[in-house]
């Protein structure tokens, strides 16, 4: 790799700063990284620095950076047709169609294809009120479900803010969140129980005739690694079958072995009406997202036609790269690994930081799906850095990040918390590596917490 040079990167920089206009940012404030190359769990800068990819760059990237048979899938099927529109069948599109539908719970049975997660969701929404005849949507505070039109309406974190008034047919409520409940819980199962009822009420004086679906993240990402409380979901169903709501499943970051599951969904049990995907499906080497859907909600355009559709729907690159995903998951024991370094490593080291950091609440998640909430009191679960922070309070996370980079890991820090989210091929000694230098960055953060546990036990 000694073609990448360190002029190379300082004109590629300057020419982004010149022309590129970046998301979510104030243009003058970003300093992007320029990047030379990837490989599995690591990326490169032009200046030689290697950088373990703890984000997978947006949670996308399942298989890594440059994985060989994944890059191959794209240049044969490029060799053979580079690109067809919608209307047209194709072996790649309908091939994933059918490992989709067949890897999904119950009896979903056809794939719509987008380019990516948000307008999933956007889809997803006007299938459903096509398909009930009524418009209102719900959808949770700490969601997020992508930036465009209603998708955007549909998130429930501050970056829908500058947007509003969007979509005003969008409901929100609280879902589940047990070490911040709004309902008061003091266990899990009755944070399950409490959070459905105040669904159920919300329902109810909403008018239930008017609701047409219910979207939730099966694992809620950004906004915190919530894995729902036991019967949450099955919960969601329930309610959904008694008053003629469809449910529909944001599996967008959340799917394709991110916790252990082909579906996260699959850790609970239960079968939505539709499930929006992108992201892991082909972890981004091409952009690409879709719905599954259930044959009842099909039906309701087997006659009439659906009012959408998308130049690049199902565009056969993208959909080369899904097919061959599924059998390196197969062929390379991906769900099987994910779980057992969920289990055996991950959570345990996760665990052991929270008892020896004085500034970590609480740590959650699934397969390679975590959280590690930060607190500046463990008594009284003061967040270490408030809810939409401004950059001034948010200066310890930034500390946090620039420790972690300088180490050689690069983080995915949201709020209050560190999210560990690596490949799902990353090495076992890798993942060690990237613990250890969060857990050694952790200790410049215990500056800030109170030291609450130690203080009792000495005093004991």
């Amino acid at each position: 790799m000694s073609n990448f040079t360190a002029a190379d990167g300082r004109h590629i920089y300057e020419t982004d700063r010149s022309h590129v206009f970046h998301s979510w940012s104030a243009q003058d404030k970003v300093t992007p990284l320029p990047v030379s190359h990837g490989e599995g769990a690591t990326f490169y800068d032009y200046d030689g620095n290697a950088y373990l990819d703890f984000s997978s760059q947006l949670v996308n990237l399942n298989l890594g950076h440059q994985h060989p048979r994944l890059v191959k899938s794209i240049q044969d099927q490029a060799a053979k047709l580079a690109t067809i529109q919608p209307a047209f069948a194709n072996d790649a599109r309908s091939e994933l169609a059918r490992l989709l539908t067949e890897a999904a719970p119950g009896n979903l049975s056809h794939v719509f294809f987008t380019n990516g997660g948000a307008d999933a969701n956007e889809h997803a929404v006007r299938m459903a009120r096509l398909h009930t005849g009524r418009k209102k949507i719900m959808s949770a505070y700490r969601s997020y479900h992508g930036a465009t039109a209603t998708a955007i309406s549909l998130t429930g974190d501050p970056r829908r803010w500058p947007n509003d008034p969007g979509d005003a047919s969008v409901l929100h409520f609280f879902g589940p969140y047990a070490y911040r409940s709004p309902f008061w819980s003091e266990t899990p199962e009755q944070e399950s129980e409490r959070a459905l009822a105040h669904l159920e009420n919300q329902i109810i004086l909403e008018g239930a005739g008017t609701i047409s679906a219910i979207i939730i993240e099966t694992v809620v990402g950004t906004n915190g690694i919530l894995v729902p409380p036991p019967g949450y979901l099955p919960g969601v169903r329930a309610l959904c079958d008694k008053y003629g709501i469809l449910y529909i499943a944001d599996e967008v970051m959340a799917g394709f072995g991110r916790t252990g599951t082909m579906f996260a969904i699959e850790n609970f049990g239960v079968e939505p009406d539709l499930i929006t995907f992108a992201k892991g499906v082909n972890s981004g080497y091409v952009p690409l997202g879709g719905i599954i859907i259930s044959p009842e909600i099909v039906d309701t355009f087997r006659e009439k036609a659906y009012p959408g559709g998308l130049t690049y729907s199902g565009h056969p690159l993208a959909c080369a790269v899904g097919v061959e995903t599924f059998a390196v998951f197969a062929e390379e024991k991906i769900l099987e690994r994910t779980q057992d370094l969920g289990q055996r490593v991950v959570r345990p080291r996760l665990e052991a930081m929270k008892e020896k950091h004085d500034c970590v609440g609480e740590v959650r998640g699934l397969g390679l799906f975590w959280g590690i909430e930060l607190v500046r009191d463990e008594e009284t679960r003061e967040p270490l850095v408030p809810f939409n922070p401004s950059p001034e309070e948010n200066q310890p996370m930034l500390e946090f990040a620039a420790a972690c980079r300088r180490s050689g890991l690069w983080p995915f820090t949201h709020f209050n918390r560190v999210h560990v989210a690596p490949p799902l091929i990353i090495s076992e000694e890798d993942l060690n590596r990237g613990l250890d230098i969060i857990d050694a960055a952790l200790d410049e953060l215990d500056a800030y917490a109170t030291p609450t546990l130690q203080a009792a036990s000495i005093s004991s």
